[in-house]
């Protein structure tokens, strides 16, 4: 069992490190900046569904937190590539547990005849209780 230490100001650094990499998009964003430099809209297209504001959002967000560096080139049309900083590769090895996880969860639940997201919408069932008699 891991034990979590809360810090000075009464929270688990996990809540520390959700706020910053936390949400449905900036762990894919991250990923895939680890693999590679990417423009705007390769990440777009890597990224199915995430709007173009959303994307610019959390961008910024983590280029404020030193995750992601973003560099402009100075060119017609203008080009703008993202990458990970050296702060950021650090999360690397996060992002290589997370996958890894993701693979083997899809594995357990798929030998369960279910999908991921069947697993999560469908409701536990309850055990009665044995009745003493």
């Amino acid at each position: 069992m891991i034990k979590v230490t809360e810090t000075k100001l009464g929270h688990c650094p996990v809540e520390t490190a959700l706020a910053v990499i936390g949400g449905k998009w900036k762990p894919l964003i991250l990923w895939h900046l680890g693999e590679d430099i990417c423009r705007f809209s390769e990440l777009q297209r890597l990224i199915p569904g995430i709007t173009r504001k959303m994307l610019t959002q959390h961008l910024r967000e983590l280029e404020r937190d030193g995750i992601v560096a973003r560099k402009t080139f100075n060119e017609m049309p203008p080009r703008v590539e993202y990458s990970l900083t050296e702060y950021g590769s650090s999360l690397r090895p996060l992002l290589r547990a997370l996958c890894d996880w993701g693979s083997c969860h899809e594995a357990r639940v798929g030998r369960n005849g279910t999908s991921p997201a069947q697993k999560i919408a469908e409701p536990t069932p309850r055990r009665m209780p044995l009745a003493i008699g």
